[in-house]
């Protein structure tokens, strides 16, 4: 996704809306990276990570069938190398999934997640903020060893 210019563009509902809000109240110049995704959405994204980092879907996600499942599949096709292939390998398992096992999965296919893009000033100062948030589920600041600021929040 590219950089959302206003909060409604992210498709996200409460608690992930307010607590971007905020976010873009405090900070005026955070740039949001992600919002709702759909599940092709959701496929590339994971996917750019995966060209860069084999076991990337693995070291980010907690244990689930579906975890397992798109690792296998990344296990399985050393062959898809390039985006595209990894992310049509990714949203042909994800496409048989429910709205349960999305929502499950990721945060972001139900509108419950942001990512805001790194920065290295006033990193400390927003990335405490952001932990302070009302009805934060989780932020990290890494997954699966790369630098990416994730938000995710309880359904309101």
């Amino acid at each position: 996704m590219t950089a959302a210019a206003s909060i409604d563009e992210l498709g996200l509902i409460e608690h992930a809306k307010s607590g971007a809000q905020a976010l873009r109240s405090q900070f005026p110049n955070i740039v949001f990276t992600s919002g709702r995704r759909g599940v092709d959405q959701q496929a590339s994204a994971m996917a750019g990570n995966v060209v860069r980092k084999r076991k990337w879907i693995e070291q980010t996600y907690r244990a689930s069938p579906q975890r397992n499942a798109l690792q296998k599949w990344v296990d399985t096709h050393p062959e898809a190398t390039t985006r595209a292939a990894i992310a049509a390998g990714l949203k042909g398992i994800m496409d048989g999934w429910t709205d349960a096992q999305k929502a499950r999965f990721s945060q972001h296919l139900g509108g419950l997640a942001f990512d805001v893009k790194p920065v290295s000033q006033g990193a400390a100062q927003i990335k405490a903020f952001i932990r302070r948030l009302p009805h934060l589920h989780q932020f990290l600041d890494r997954e699966g060893g790369l630098t990416i600021w994730h938000a995710g929040f309880d359904k309101a």
